[in-house]
């Protein structure tokens, strides 16, 4: 289900009909979290911080709700387009069948989802080469480690989250070939996102094989990864947002998922009149991935790793190192 086709990945936005409704001045922004909650310290709260960029910098407030299970999608959803908020923004492929149905309904009305593509004129599917931020820091993770073996906390076990698993697995293997990646995922059901306890235990039984570093890409369960890495002298990474002040000392860096970006450029061009549907893709060379560099961990992420990172960095964007993309087959080469 969560295949090829939820995830048409491509080099540039697709050109996708202006939605005229309603003018600039008539913008009602609303953002509908995914489960874990608004405040999950990661991707959640990446959205929510773009959207509070844009209402600082336009004074246009939006709305935003959090749902608590996945019944809630379709009628909240509705009731969102029905009270007149455009474009109304909802992050995580879980949202993808409802907005498929509730985008017939309204078509005058522009919606945005994150990670799912939802082929409907109305609506602006955005997507991240998740693969090449957890490349990078799979890079740095191999050349920290003292022991050759590092960790990965997966949340729901979909697709999506095995393409960040698979991109930091061939970051660890092209820096250092003979290092083991140890890997586990939380859960098959939405709870997945919102389990700090299970993230700990997940991480501390890797840290206890050997693992040093522990990369988690696992929405609200990844802040029980972090502190478990933390608790154990051990280095966490974190995802999505920049986590390196969560456990300061002990967050190596953060593969960064700049949905902040993705929020403020959907909303801020629903002001300005300019806003399109269509598939917008976010990678290295637009700035839409990354890896974080900041004073919590400028004490910790070492000379050798940043250089490694960054010449990666650099091939990646030329073109000399291709990241394989687990979406296209389901597959990881290592």
């Amino acid at each position: 289900m969560f295949g090829r086709k939820f995830y048409l990945l491509t080099t540039a936005l697709i050109a996708g009909s202006l939605v005229t409704a309603a003018s600039a001045a008539d913008v009602k922004p609303a953002v509908i979290y995914d489960l874990g909650g608004k405040f999950d310290k990661s991707f959640n709260e990446g959205v929510f911080n773009g959207a509070t960029k844009f209402s600082k910098e336009t004074g246009v407030p939006f709305r935003d709700l959090e749902i608590q299970n996945d019944a809630q999608r379709e009628q909240v959803l509705r009731k969102f387009a029905k009270d007149g908020f455009s474009p109304i923004l909802m992050p995580g492929f879980a949202w993808a069948t409802a907005l498929g149905k509730i985008a017939e309904e309204f078509p005058n009305t522009k919606f945005a989802i994150i990670d799912a593509v939802v082929d409907k004129p109305n609506v602006q599917s955005m997507v991240f080469k998740a693969e090449e931020s957890s490349f990078l820091v799979g890079v740095i993770a191999a050349e920290t480690s003292k022991t050759g073996k590092v960790g990965f906390v997966g949340g729901m076990d979909i697709p999506l989250i095995s393409a960040f698993e698979c991109g930091y697995a061939q970051g660890v293997k092209y820096a250092k070939g003979s290092d083991e990646v140890i890997a586990n995922m939380t859960g098959t059901t939405p709870a997945a996102w919102n389990d700090p306890v299970k993230g700990g235990e997940l991480a501390k039984s890797q840290i206890d094989r050997g693992a040093d570093i522990v990369y988690a890409a696992a929405g609200a369960t990844g802040q029980g990864v972090l502190k478990a890495a933390a608790d154990a002298g051990k280095y966490g990474i974190g995802v999505d947002s920049d986590q390196d002040n969560l456990f300061p000392g002990h967050v190596l860096t953060s593969a960064l998922k700049r949905v902040d970006i993705a929020t403020y450029e959907s909303f801020k061009a629903a002001k300005d009149g300019t806003w399109k549907g269509g598939v917008e893709v976010f990678g290295l060379k637009n700035g839409g991935v990354g890896f974080a560099q900041d004073e919590w961990n400028k004490s910790i992420l070492s000379p050798e790793a940043l250089k490694a990172a960054d010449a990666a960095k650099a091939d990646i964007i030329s073109g000399k190192i291709t990241v394989h993309d687990y979406m296209s087959d389901n597959k990881c080469p290592v």
